[in-house]
């Protein structure tokens, strides 16, 4: 009989059905993103990026109550508060930056694509920053995703534009993230590394808002069109208002699905089925909002996720080495 992990069979494929439905929902979330900042004039509703990623995880956050509640908030207990802010920043940051690649006009299919190139970015920071080993398996991932990014933003084909270092930059805020979390996570609990993050999202996305918000004020010429336009909390009104309802549900949705998906199956088992959200972001994109990709999008998008699939699948085999040793 075959085991993957230590999953069993049965665990196995439902985490993996949650890990394709949670997919599903982030790449909703990124149809919403591209559609709700985009100008009226050309069919969206015109918030600002900024805004409308408040309001978005504002809206999550009163959703996950239950799931800060069933934690306990007494696991907000910390020896590194500042490390926790730091990480929540970072996360905040990344999204903020992610939502403004949409409002600058991004495609979906080049936006989702290009973020996964966050590995690469992680394996840079876990060596130099947590001292862990750079493997060849890990240095090929990496060059070979890397590769796919720099085939996708048509560099040579279409030609670099600074709109395509956006979606990499929320990548590498997003790693900063995630090299925290592995930081971390040698003296915190499982639990307060999950509340505290879900506890200072709102409160870092409101400072980010509020920041915007003043540099605009004092230097508007220097504010990139739809990062903020208008007031900042202003909400859409008509199919606008339940659509950022909408993708305030997908995402805590999105969130609840994962953190199920995690608890009955291992992660290295998952993380392929959660790289489903670049092809089906880029598909819904063009069904959606007729966003068709260029044709670098599919032999980038095999590089990117098969350089990922490869390092879990390395390291999975490492790790299962190393328990029968």
């Amino acid at each position: 009989m075959n085991h993957v992990s230590s999953t069993s069979q049965n665990s196995a494929a439902t985490g993996a059905l949650l890990m394709v439905v949670a997919s599903l929902a982030f790449a909703g979330t990124n149809v919403l993103q591209s559609s709700l900042p985009t100008p009226v004039e050309y069919g969206g509703f015109g918030m600002s990026s900024t805004g409308m990623a408040f309001w978005q995880y504002l809206i999550a956050s009163i959703l996950a109550l239950p799931l800060i509640l069933r934690i306990g908030v007494s696991n907000l207990r910390t020896k590194r508060p500042v490390l926790h802010e730091v990480r929540a920043f970072a996360s905040a940051l990344g999204v903020h930056v992610f939502v403004y690649g949409f409002a600058s006009g991004v495609p979906i299919w080049q936006m989702v694509t290009l973020l996964a190139t966050g590995p690469l970015f992680i394996i840079l920071g876990s060596t130099l920053f947590l001292g862990e080993r750079a493997s060849t398996a890990r240095i090929a991932a990496g060059l070979v995703g890397f590769a796919g990014a720099i085939l996708i933003s048509g560099v040579g084909v279409e030609g670099l534009s600074l709109t395509t270092l956006i979606p990499i930059a929320a990548a590498a805020l997003w790693a900063t993230t995630d090299v925290l979390t592995k930081y971390l996570a040698r003296e915190e609990s499982p639990e307060t590394l999950t509340i505290s993050l879900l506890v200072l999202m709102t409160p870092n996305h409101l400072l980010i808002l509020l920041a915007v918000t003043i540099f605009a004020w004092l230097a508007p010429t220097l504010v990139p069109t739809g990062l903020a336009t208008g007031f900042p909390f202003a909400l859409p009104s008509g199919a606008g208002l339940w659509l950022l309802l909408l993708l305030g549900a997908l995402t805590a949705a999105a969130q609840y699905l994962l953190s199920a998906a995690y608890k009955v199956a291992d992660a290295t088992y998952l993380q392929p089925f959660g790289d489903l959200k670049v092809p089906l972001s880029g598909l819904l994109g063009w069904i959606v909002l007729s966003q068709a990709p260029s044709i670098w999008f599919w032999p980038g998008s095999i590089m990117i996720l098969a350089a990922s699939t490869f390092i879990l699948w390395t390291e999975s085999q490492n790790r299962q080495n190393l328990s029968m040793a």
